[in-house]
């Protein structure tokens, strides 16, 4: 890891020296810049973004957090004794700095194999549903006739395929979250 003051970033940003800092972090696992004002860690955020085309996670837990939690790909706010501005700003709140490990290992795992199942279910019932109007076009000879009436297509989509994604959604878990938090690397298996 690497811990930066914000002297030493004034440094690096009034220099010139971005390119030997990105040298630097890109061996660091994380950064934590301390004694640095608000502008300075969103520069930080941004820089990184920008140069290194990588996703950026920004944690902060006070008002001069927001602006480099919003630069973020991901933020999280930490409600403590600061206030609730970096709650309010942030994608994701948590209470205490203990809980990132199970947002990020069990809830991101849960949430991303959901969206991918997701949006294949999708794809599989719009292809199923466009499918049946091509071939009913062969059969009436591209004459221009509704196979079905509107309102049964409103109300398929509506109850027939709008609950079992929900459901699933809401409650699929394809792996218990105490696997999830004993073996971290569960969580690149599905990228």
């Amino acid at each position: 890891g690497l811990v930066i003051d914000g002297r030493t970033l004034n440094v690096i940003f009034q220099g010139g020296l971005e390119e030997k800092f990105l040298v630097l972090t890109k061996h660091c696992r994380s950064v934590l810049c301390c004694r640095s004002t608000p502008l300075q860690k969103s520069m930080v955020v941004k820089l990184v973004r920008r140069r290194l085309k990588v996703m950026t996670l920004s944690i902060g837990d006070g008002a001069n957090d927001v602006s480099m939690i919003q630069a973020a790909d991901v933020g999280i706010g930490i409600s403590g004794q600061e206030g609730m501005q970096a709650v309010m700003a942030s994608d994701f709140a948590i209470s205490r700095f203990k809980h990132l490990k199970k947002l990020l290992l069990v809830h991101g795992h849960w949430c991303y194999a959901r969206l991918a199942k997701m949006v294949i279910y999708f794809f599989y019932k719009n292809v199923s549903y466009v499918n049946l109007l091509f071939w009913y076009q062969f059969f009436c000879a591209f004459s221009g006739s509704t196979m079905i009436d509107y309102w049964q297509m409103i109300f398929f989509n509506l109850f027939f395929t709008s609950m079992p994604p929900l459901l699933f959604g809401v409650l699929d878990k394809d792996v218990s979250a105490e696997t999830l938090l004993g073996l971290p690397k569960l969580y690149k298996s599905g990228q």
